[in-house]
């Protein structure tokens, strides 16, 4: 049986703005845009998050809910060099580390560089020297698979141990809400509300042949996971499939020469990033947000591998130009590259967009 360890971080971007600034603790921290402009919620404290307010919403909207909020610039920077920091705690402890971004991660413990039985006192030794080497706490869940363990990271927050075991899942799975479940997002906990489908008991006692006419391949995923059952390997280094660049702008841009020199901007960007990992693509990908949040993606081959910005720019231009519609004003504009090839090993990108 696999031991496998989900660790992460406490309201991440936060607590790193609060440690730098301790005037702000215990107050409501809101790390992104400001509420003044266009501005999205990166992520916030957990006294804002009783307002309510959760990563991905507005600036304004969270400002609504809570005035009294402070708005903290998001500075990645930072972000990048303590995540790098509590990396190399995980790799001490073991080689098989999934990073699922700047701030979670799965480890398999089951067999690891300290010979160590007990998966439990190896998490929490992780939980204790990430918090000497960066002031900050993190949950961890520990299980015999990775959703079991994702799970049990998230049910006692902040600074969390929670363990689920062949002898308990039934009993934790069966009370949990099914906006609860990993993988199950809002759109299919809704259609399954609208089944009579509430918690994991509810889930249990569906049918497989149900599951999967209901919701695809999906439903295999969903009837296996509320029995306790995952098989999905760590995954300890890949091959990124795209890497792309966007920018949403203060002001929605209705001029097509504005908006060729933003595409610009971008595609440098683009191929700065493109050139530092080595990459190189042969498949452009164009995106463009309306103001009215409506969101289209138009690609186009390259004539070769390629990397260089001018390249991408020129392709870009043409995709733009000839899905232009000068009666519309555009929200968001990005470029991605696919089908890419690497010329030495890379990490997987973890961009922040």
């Amino acid at each position: 049986m696999k031991k496998i360890i989900h660790v992460d971080m406490d309201a991440y971007f936060a607590a790193i703005e609060i440690r730098e600034d301790p005037s702000l603790m215990g107050k409501c921290v809101i790390v992104g845009g400001s509420p003044k402009g266009r501005g999205v919620v990166s992520t916030c404290s957990y006294e804002a998050r009783k307002f309510g307010i959760h990563s991905g919403m507005s600036s304004f909207q969270a400002w609504k809910l809570c005035p009294q909020a402070v708005f903290v610039h998001s500075n990645f920077h930072l972000y990048k060099e303590i995540s790098q920091t509590i990396r190399e705690v995980f790799y001490q402890v073991t080689d098989m580390v999934e990073p699922l971004s700047l701030d979670e991660a799965y480890l398999d413990v089951t067999q690891n560089n300290f010979d160590e039985e007990d998966a439990v006192k190896l998490a929490k030794w992780i939980k204790k020297e990430i918090l000497k080497r960066t002031a900050l706490t993190c949950s961890a869940g520990v299980s015999y698979n990775k959703f079991l363990a994702k799970i049990g990271s998230d049910m006692d927050k902040p600074d969390g141990l929670t363990v689920i075991t062949p002898e308990n899942a039934e009993e934790i799975l069966f009370k949990l809400p099914i906006g609860k479940f990993h993988g199950i997002g809002k759109v299919t906990a809704a259609r399954m509300k609208k089944m009579g489908i509430h918690n994991g008991k509810d889930l249990f006692e569906r049918d497989l042949a149900e599951m999967v006419r209901v919701f695809g391949k999906a439903g295999y995923f969903y009837y296996n996971v509320v029995r306790g059952m995952d098989n999905r390997a760590i995954i300890s280094s890949w091959d990124p499939k795209s890497i792309s660049c966007e920018n949403t702008f203060s002001e929605d841009i209705g001029d097509l020469n504005e908006l060729l020199k933003r595409l610009r901007k971008i595609s440098d960007r683009l191929a700065g990033r493109m050139m530092a990992k080595k990459i190189q693509g042969q498949n452009l990908v164009l995106k463009i947000k309306y103001d009215n949040f409506e969101m289209i993606t138009r690609s186009i081959p390259l004539s070769l591998m390629t990397n260089d910005g001018e390249m991408l720019y020129q392709y870009g231009e043409q995709l733009l130009i000839a899905n232009w519609d000068p009666t519309r004003k555009v929200r968001l504009l990005g470029l991605g590259v696919g089908k890419l090839d690497t010329e030495s090993d890379t990490e997987q990108i973890l961009l922040d967009l």
